[in-house]
């Protein structure tokens, strides 16, 4: 396996070595090529079962080892993320996979962030709202690079939103609760097209062979009515909202996704996926030309 680097050198297995913890960009390239294409993970999202959606299955065997220190030395996997990776309010400093998006200075919080204790969310202040907007204040949100990303294209970047606020409101449409619990919460922006019909899925398991999938091992709920589609896009509205803001459509398409909590993998901890790719010139010229910004 051949590849290049950000600097147009070439990666290979002798030049890459396999580290353990969190992996760099260059072993993603070289040990980890994608198993997806941005279309087939738009299709497995859009289908609406968010577990298949997967990482490399050597990359989770390396993860679980790698976790498995990680709540040794910490106790729990939130510990860890609130003792030291996830840093309120300020940018990204500390993942391996360096994000071209430049986060900007309204989504950085103007004042340090402190907790009781270490390995504690810091509590919430007085004027925060009830569950996550497009915008609440930096000091409540932490936007990182998914230091362990699923199998995505090498032109997409895997980013998380973690937030001190529940995603959704505490109170959910009855009509639509059921869904959200089990299905979980998503959607799409930057693209002059709808995202890939849930109907199509069937051509794209075969990438997901390894695994096992097949159409009856689904779980997901039945196609919604007109009525609950418009619910579900009044609950989504909010992060919808917030990642178009932060990912402009002119120059990115995203899918983003919020897990529900039987596919959660840090319980106790809200938090929003966004997979986002880069456009190319001439899409930025089509989408100009089309949307006028």
């Amino acid at each position: 396996m051949s590849s290049k680097g950000a600097n147009g050198s070439a990666l290979s297995y002798e030049t890459v070595p396999l580290r353990s913890g969190p992996p760099t960009r260059e072993e993603l390239l070289v040990h980890y090529p994608p198993k997806f294409t941005f279309h087939q993970l738009k299709t497995f999202i859009n289908a609406g079962d968010l577990g298949l959606l997967k990482r490399d299955k050597k990359m989770q065997e390396r993860y679980n080892a790698w976790s498995a220190g990680i709540r040794q030395e910490y106790g729990s996997m939130v510990k860890y993320l609130l003792t030291y990776r996830l840093q309120w309010g300020k940018r990204d400093a500390r993942s391996l996979l360096k994000s071209t998006l430049e986060v900007p200075d309204s989504l950085v919080s103007k004042e340090e962030v402190t907790t009781n204790a270490p390995g504690e969310l810091p509590p919430l202040p007085p004027n925060a709202p009830s569950y996550f907007k497009a915008d609440t204040p930096p000091e409540l949100i932490s936007i990182i690079m998914n230091d362990w990303p699923y199998s995505v294209p090498n032109e997409v970047e895997h980013s998380l939103i973690w937030t001190r606020l529940p995603i959704f409101p505490a109170e959910l449409p009855f009509a639509i609760a059921p869904r959200l619990l089990q299905d979980g919460l998503w959607g799409f922006t930057g693209s002059l097209s709808p995202p890939p019909s849930p109907d199509t899925l069937p051509e794209c398991l075969g990438a997901l062979s390894e695994w096992g999938v097949t159409m009856d091992k689904l779980i997901r709920s039945p196609e919604p009515t007109p009525e609950e589609r418009a619910l579900l896009e009044e609950v989504a509205e909010e992060v919808d909202t917030f990642v178009r803001r932060l990912w402009k459509e002119a120059e990115w398409e995203t899918a983003w996704f919020v897990n529900p909590p039987r596919l959660q993998s840090v319980p106790g901890l809200a938090h929003i996926h966004v997979f986002a790719r880069r456009k190319t010139t001439e899409e930025i010229a089509d989408w100009k030309s089309m949307k006028g910004n």
